[in-house]
């Protein structure tokens, strides 16, 4: 991709009213645009990024033998009667009425699955059911102000599962637990499963994935030795305490929640009629758990834990290019600079040419550090036959050959 090409180009100062790292950065950067409070365009470079998290979910969830599908966004009132949900969480919908009839955006799809599954002639043979989509949800967010990170309107990979017992669902659970930790890891975030209430979603206690984070809203309590770890509103713990499960040391911290699962057990299905037929003929409810990510609240997340004085640096998993290729205008150098392009694009290396003209080599070393990608390639009459190697993260400066250049990449 050309620089000169790319829609937006970066701004020099950050959008007014922006607290959040994330905020200042992902816009002036160009990875997002705000329309309103809450509510953000992904550009083309948060579109790769974001793109890139969810190929990541999606070859974890795969594993597990999880299929995707895509659930409407809209829903009519009478499903979210069925629960009693369309009262008791009426706080956090989007709920409204066209020609008599009431309907909500969707915050979350659990009545919408289990309508699906409930539809079907499900033999037992075909449990348990693993289905996942990444969809917009609309939520009725008072506190939008960390960017991106707390938004009204974002996209979420929901996993939705079914079983015939407890047993079974449980077993899953744990997999996908698994599964997140391996997920999370790719993108080299370090998380804490913390066990959580359910809120609105279980009358049971879920487990919530979390990057410590001084910009996290939310309060955890954790063992300096083993994984006990809850949130403050169900912790029975302060900093300081004894853990409960081993010799350790309680300690605190705030924390983004980037991830979460929750056990559902049979409540959805016994108020909608998801029933099956067992061995000796009798109709039982089935049993479901949930499990969600956000992969733009991921976007907003990984550029609060990684960046500088100068702008974002990206994990090299979901880096919106490889390589970020600088062209120094010096004569002589253009055919150069489009030889060594040409050649990484058909080695199939994700490059950014910054090929603007008439542009100081400072402001583009400074568009490199802003944008963040995690190697930067220069070219000029400086660096000769070679090529200047320079990795976001660090300061030092190599000169290699464009065999070398690949060999590394590679």
């Amino acid at each position: 991709m050309k620089y000169s090409l790319l829609f937006p180009k970066t701004q020099k100062d950050a959008p007014r009213g922006a607290e959040a790292e994330n905020h200042k950065l992902l816009v002036r950067a160009g990875f997002i645009d705000q329309l309103m409070a809450g509510s953000f365009t992904l550009l083309p470079l948060g579109f790769r990024v974001v793109e890139k998290i969810k190929n990541i979910i999606r070859e974890e969830l795969n594993e597990t033998g999880a299929q995707e599908m895509l659930m409407p966004l809209m829903h009519p009132k009478e499903v979210w009667n069925e629960t009693g949900r369309w009262e008791s969480a009426k706080e956090v919908m989007y709920q409204f009425k066209k020609d008599d009839k009431e309907f909500a955006l969707s915050f979350t799809h659990e009545e919408i699955v289990v309508d699906l599954i409930r539809k079907h002639n499900i033999k037992l043979s075909d449990f348990p059911l693993k289905l996942y989509h990444f969809s917009t949800k609309f939520r009725h967010e008072l506190r939008a102000k960390s960017g991106i990170l707390r938004a009204r309107e974002f996209l979420m990979k929901d996993l939705y599962s079914a079983h015939l017992t407890q047993v079974d669902m449980q077993k899953y659970y744990e997999e996908v637990k698994r599964a997140y930790i391996k997920i999370f890891k790719r993108m080299e975030l370090s998380v804490k499963v913390v066990e959580a209430s359910g809120g609105v979603f279980t009358d049971k206690n879920s487990h919530e994935f979390q990057v410590l984070a001084s910009v996290g809203e939310d309060t955890i309590f954790y063992c300096d030795k083993c994984d006990f770890a809850q949130n403050d509103e169900i912790a029975k713990v302060k900093a300081g305490d004894k853990c409960p499960t081993c010799d350790g040391k309680i300690l605190t911290s705030k924390a983004i929640e980037v991830g979460n699962i929750f056990p559902l057990g049979t409540m959805y299905a016994e108020k909608m009629g998801a029933l099956y037929t067992d061995e000796k003929g009798a109709q039982k409810p089935v049993w479901l758990a949930s499990y969600g990510i956000g992969p733009t609240r991921l976007l907003g997340t990984l550029v609060e834990i990684y960046h500088d004085d100068k702008g974002i640096m990206w994990p090299k998993s979901i880096s919106p290019f490889e390589v970020h290729l600088v062209h120094v205008e010096d004569p002589g150098t253009e055919p150069t600079v489009q030889k060594v392009y040409d050649a990484l694009i058909e080695k199939g290396i994700e490059v950014l040419w910054d090929d603007r003209t008439n542009v100081s080599a400072g402001e583009k070393f400074a568009t490199a550090d802003l944008i963040g990608i995690p190697i930067r390639l220069v070219v000029s009459k400086k660096t000769g036959d070679k090529i200047e190697w320079k990795e976001r993260s660090g300061e030092k400066v190599e000169l290699l050959s464009f065999e070398e250049v690949i060999k590394r990449l590679e």
